[in-house]
C-alpha cells in the first residue's frame, strides 16, 4: 500500500511585479512530500525554491495551484485556519533564525504555545509548556544556555534554538528554508546530523532548501528548480543552461588553487 502525501503541490504558479514589469517565479510546480522522507530542494538563485517554501508554509498565495497537506487544501483557508496550520502543523526554519533579539531562548521557544493559547490557556498550562520547551532544548543541545538571549549565543546556537522553537507545538512536517546558509561548515554538519536525528528517531518529515550538496547527498529524496519548475518537467535546454551556471557561480566561488584543480580534472 502507497503512502499518501502529507503535503503537496499541485500546478503552482507564482508571479511578483516591479513596476511594470512582472517576473514569473514559479512556472507549474507539482510536489508531493511523503511522510517520514527527507526531500531536500536545490537550484541555483532564482530558481524558486524559497517562493516555494513559502507557498507550502502558507506564508504566501500561489497566482495558480493548489496546496493540500493530508489531501485538504489549505492554501485558500482562511486567515484563521492558515495561522493554525502554522502553528500546529508545520515547524519552520530559516537561514536568519528570526529570534526575538529581547528574549531568552527559552521564551522564544514558548512563543508557538503562547500564540497559539490565549493568554488565560497559556497561564493555565504554562508548566506544562516550560517543561516541553525545557525538554526541548535539551534535545538540541541548549541545556545549559535556556536563559541566553541570542546576542548571547553563537550562529549554532541560535540556529539550534530556532529548531526547537519549530518543534514546540509538535509538528508533522518541517520546512526547512537555507538552515545552514548562515553557519560554517563544522557547525552546519552538526544542525544536519540534529535534523537527521529528529527524522530517524522521531519520524518527523522534513523539507529543506538548500545550495549545500552535502545536505542535498543526506536527504532521502532531491528535486531541483530549474526556472520554476522541477527538472524533470523542464526543456532539456533550460536544465542544461542551468547546471552550466550553476557550475560557473561554484568555480567563481573557488580559491584560485581549487579552481586551478578543478579546471585541470575538467
Amino acid at each position: 500500500m502507497s503512502l499518501k502525501p502529507v503535503l503537496e503541490a499541485r500546478g503552482l504558479f507564482k508571479s511578483y511585479r516591479k513596476d511594470r514589469l512582472e517576473v514569473p517565479v514559479l512556472r507549474g510546480v507539482d510536489l508531493e512530500i511523503l511522510p517520514g522522507e527527507v526531500t531536500a530542494m536545490v537550484g541555483r538563485s532564482g530558481s524558486g525554491k524559497s517562493t516555494l517554501m513559502h507557498l507550502l508554509a502558507t506564508l504566501d498565495r500561489p497566482d495558480q495551484g493548489e496546496v493540500l497537506y493530508h489531501g485538504e487544501r489549505i492554501d485558500n483557508a482562511s486567515r484563521r485556519e492558515r495561522d493554525r496550520y502554522r502553528n500546529h502543523d508545520i515547524g519552520i526554519i530559516f537561514q536568519f533564525y528570526h529570534l526575538m533579539p529581547e528574549l531568552t531562548a527559552l521564551e522564544n521557544v514558548l512563543m508557538p504555545s503562547m500564540i497559539g493559547n490565549s493568554m488565560l490557556g497559556f497561564l493555565r498550562t504554562r508548566r506544562v509548556h516550560r517543561e516541553r520547551a525545557t525538554r526541548l532544548l535539551e534535545r538540541v543541545g541548549l541545556g545549559e544556555r535556556m536563559q541566553h538571549k541570542p546576542a548571547e549565543m553563537s550562529g549554532g546556537e541560535m540556529q539550534r534554538a530556532a529548531i526547537a522553537r519549530a518543534l514546540m507545538s509538535d509538528p508533522t512536517v518541517l520546512l526547512a528554508d537555507e538552515p545552514t546558509g548562515n553557519l560554517d561548515g563544522q557547525t552546519g554538519r552538526s544542525i544536519l546530523d540534529l535534523l537527521r536525528d529528529l527524522n530517524e528517531v522521531d519520524g518527523l518529515t522534513i523539507v529543506m532548501v538548500t545550495h549545500d550538496d552535502a545536505i542535498a547527498a543526506a536527504a532521502d529524496r532531491t528535486v531541483r528548480l530549474v526556472s520554476g519548475r522541477l527538472a524533470a518537467d523542464a526543456d532539456a535546454d533550460e536544465v542544461e543552461v542551468e547546471v552550466e551556471v550553476e557550475v560557473e557561480e561554484r568555480a567563481e566561488s573557488l580559491p584560485r588553487a581549487e579552481q586551478a584543480t578543478a579546471s585541470s580534472a575538467a
